[in-house]
This record gives C-alpha cells, structure tokens and sequence, in this order.
C-alpha cells in the first residue's frame, strides 16, 4: 500500500473538527481522574520543538516498533489507537489500524483515528511528513531520537511525564537502570572481548554491522565489548574480508542460528578465531535492532556470552 498526504488541505477543516472533539473528551476524562492529571504539560522533543499538551493523552498512535514498545512499557497499551507495519509487539495492539509502512505514512489514516497524541522518529521520513500537518490541524506531535542506551531510558521518562504517569515513568527507568547497574558492576575489571556485531547483508557481499556511537554500539560497550573493526562510527558497511581479517574474539549475527551457520560455513570463516573457539553467536534482533525496552534484555543476554563466568546468578 503506497501512503499519500495528497488532497491534504481539501481535508483539513474536517480533521480540524474531528481533533478538536477528541481532546474535549480527553479534557473531560483527565478532569474525571483528578485535578492533577488535567493540568497542560509542555516538553521539548529531540528536535528542540516545544509540544504542549493540554491534558494526559488517551488515544496515542506511536510511529515505529521502538515508541510503541516504550508507551507499553508504561502500562499504556490500551491507549494505543493506531500503530505502523512493522510493530510486531506488544501483541495487545497488533489488531489496531494501520497508519503506514515500509512506503510512507499517511496523513488521513492518522487523523481519522483522532490522535491527542503522535509519537515519531526521524526513520523513514516520518517526521518529515507527519510534523507539518499534525502541527496544521493542532495535533500534538513528539519527536523522540534513540541513540544511546540512556537516551532510550530518559525517552521513557519522558513518555511518563507526557501521558500523565510520571512517577511509572520513573519506576520504569529506574528498575532498567538498577539492571544496568548489576551488568556494569558483574563485568568490571575484565577483558573485553574484541567483537563484531553483523546485523545484515547486501547485495552487492557487503555486511552491515553495529556502529560505535548507536544504541546497539552502546549496548555492545555496556555488557563488556569492544569493537573489533576501527572506523565504525563512520562506516556501517564493511567486506567480508575486513571482518575476517579483523579476527575477532566473538562474533555475533543478529538473526537466526540457521543464517549464523550458513555464513560460517563459507571459505575462510572456520579459521575465524571467533568460530574455532566456539564464540560465534546468534543474537536477537528485536533486543538489539530495537531501540526500546528490550533492549536491556539485550545487554543481559550480550553480558552472559562475553563474560559468562561473571553473569553466573
């Protein structure tokens, strides 16, 4: 399905209308749940953008995987009314509608689910598309960026503050942290395991693999890595023979054990230092590729493979 925002303005007033009931009835039922919840919120997004909301948000449609999985992290799964293609959890929102996919997103569909709430990323020219109008028709739009593991905790803090649950929103942050914690104090003082992280492969036989300064880099470093391949804070894409010749200590492929053995079995990859010494690894992509929640599971299940005497319970 191929997602337009023509005929736009045509359509305007209409979802002007519509929007503005959806926030009376918001209004109304933050005043039913107490005073407090019913007092406007103004945060700055990743953009610097100034978003006001006049009352905790009840109908929230959260663009991209990653932002859907932070409002239901808070326990806001039934405020979700529309989600993306791509969203695959949590399962209690799969049946909502879809607003867009792998071509764009749409502007219509958004609006005719009657948001007080749009949640983005910059990926896949979401804001790009989606700020402009929602600001039009008086649509609150936040804009959140993931790049680091922090930034993932202080996004869902910031949900928190946005729909009215700040303290959750503090719990939450707060337990992944302690987690953390736990990982950073398990793994300090030991050697860390020079390591590639293959998240995918091109046509052309080059590999994508995990960056230095990225939420997946940062998850690497957090669980007691380091990167085998100088330079990858730059340059994601790399030869085979760059990774071969690196020699890793650990090698991780972030997708199946089926895929993971059919690259190893390729010439040249059984001399691998990695492979001979039994440490190449499938890893999960919905933990690592994810830039959410799980993502702490992620930095657990990573901290067990590079120093799994110190992750011993």
């Amino acid at each position: 399905m191929v997602f337009r925002t023509s005929g736009l303005q045509a359509r305007i007033v209409n979802h002007e209308r519509a929007w503005k009931r959806a926030v009376h009835m918001s209004l109304v039922l933050a005043v039913l749940c107490g005073p407090a919840a019913a007092q406007p919120v103004t945060v700055r997004d990743a953009f610097g953008r100034s978003v006001t909301l006049p009352a905790p948000p009840q109908r929230i449609i959260p663009i991209f995987a990653s932002n859907t999985e932070i409002v239901a992290s808070l326990g806001l799964s039934d405020r979700i009314v529309g989600i993306e293609a791509y969203t695959r959890y949590p399962r209690e929102v799969l049946d909502r509608p879809l607003v867009g996919g792998r071509l764009g997103f749409s502007v219509d569909a958004v609006t005719a689910l009657q948001p007080d709430l749009v949640v983005v990323t910059p990926s896949r020219q979401a804001a790009n598309q989606l700020i402009d109008p929602m600001e039009r028709i008086g649509v609150p739009i936040l804009v959140l960026l993931q790049r680091s593991v922090p930034e993932i905790l202080a996004n869902i803090r910031l949900m928190g503050r946005v729909a009215g649950v700040s303290a959750r929103g503090e719990q939450v942050a707060a337990v992944f942290e302690a987690r953390l914690a736990t990982v950073k104090r398990k793994v300090a003082g030991r050697a860390p395991p020079s390591t590639v992280m293959i998240t995918g492969r091109l046509g052309s036989g080059l590999m994508l693999v995990a960056r230095e300064g990225t939420y997946t880099g940062d998850a690497l470093g957090l669980a007691g890595a380091r990167f085998a391949l100088a330079g990858t804070q730059t340059l994601a894409q790399v030869s085979p023979e760059a990774i071969l010749n690196a020699d890793p200590d650990v090698l991780l492929w972030a997708g199946s054990e089926h895929d993971l053995r059919e690259l190893i079995a390729r010439p040249g990859w059984s001399q691998m230092r990695a492979v001979r010494t039994g440490r190449a690894h499938a890893v999960s992509r919905v933990e690592l590729l994810i830039p959410g929640p799980r993502t702490i599971d992620g930095i657990e299940h990573l901290a067990a493979l590079f120093h799994p005497e110190a992750m011993q319970p």
